[in-house]
């Protein structure tokens, strides 16, 4: 029987899409699971089980599941990789780090954990965009900043930035993870897709900031030069919801490698299911 990996992401802490989700784990016992970031609600509180007492969503409802889950699968719970995306306060991280303990999941923030034969890394952070909440952004290879985006040194944080936010990449972010490493059998946890691809078309058309026109690709060139550059086997992508709406795709190959995104427009759950040792193929369950 061939193992199972799925991929979601972009689920902002809709309770319908989780519980989809978890049924789905059920039936088909996935031998891992990605997370590519924005997990929570808006706001740090979510009212989970009782209108009349909200609690926080992740010791609330998530670690709760996965708990029920690893109850119930035992010696098939899969693999959990987590990161966190630019709508997740990144205060929450310390609740992730707690429930790892658990060996609830991996999370995956800068980090790599071995899979079988293969090695996965994760990396949260995306390029400035025209939000506010900044505790997951980044600048991309330079200072420079789209027309309508909002500087990483401005906006909020919700915990003290680690690092100099000042002159701290991704493009930096990246090689200091993975070093001199062979990504022959790589898997890329990001949350941000790769520029000027399939995955990374915003619906931005016509829109101007200052007379000068927005660009309708937003993702990461640190990204794209590093898949280019290295050539890692596999990466997962979420972050622009409608991108597969206009494009019409949710991967891409690029160069010798594969690239999926997992972040969906629809009001259901979208599942980035493998069935193949090499990744090369996939499918976008909907439920």
């Amino acid at each position: 029987m061939k193992k199972q990996y799925f991929f979601v992401s972009d689920l902002h802490g809709n309770v319908s899409k989780y519980e989809k989700l978890f049924l789905q784990i059920e039936k088909d016992k996935p031998r891992a699971v990605f997370f590519g970031g924005d997990l929570l609600p808006a706001g740090l509180k979510y009212r989970a089980h009782s209108k009349a007492n909200p609690v926080n969503f992740v010791d609330g409802f998530l670690a709760p599941a996965f708990k029920e889950l690893k109850k119930k699968l035992k010696e098939n719970y899969p693999e959990v990789f987590i990161i966190l995306g630019n709508d997740d306060p990144r205060k929450e991280e310390e609740r992730f780090l707690d429930h790892e303990k658990e060996g609830l999941w991996h999370f995956m923030h800068m980090k790599k954990v071995p899979l079988d034969d293969f090695m996965v890394y994760g990396y949260g952070m995306v390029p400035p965009t025209p939000f506010l909440l900044k505790d997951w952004e980044r600048y991309d290879v330079s200072r420079y900043v789209d027309p309508g985006c909002v500087h990483p040194i401005d906006g909020y944080r919700t915990v003290d930035p680690d690092g100099d936010m000042e002159f701290s990449t991704i493009k930096e972010d990246l090689q200091a993870l993975t070093g001199n490493d062979d990504l022959l059998k790589a898997i890329f946890l990001f949350h941000t897709p790769p520029y000027k691809t399939m995955l990374d078309r915003a619906g931005l058309d016509g829109v101007m900031v200052d007379h000068v026109p927005v660009d309708v690709h937003v993702g990461s060139i640190a990204v794209k030069e590093f898949i280019e550059a290295r050539e890692p086997m596999l990466t997962l992508h979420g972050h622009i919801h409608e991108s597969s709406r206009i494009t019409g795709q949710w991967k891409q190959k690029i160069g010798k490698t594969m690239a999926y995104s997992a972040a969906y427009e629809g009001v259901g759950l979208a599942i980035v299911r493998f069935t193949d040792r090499c990744f090369l193929s996939a499918e976008r369950l909907s439920l």
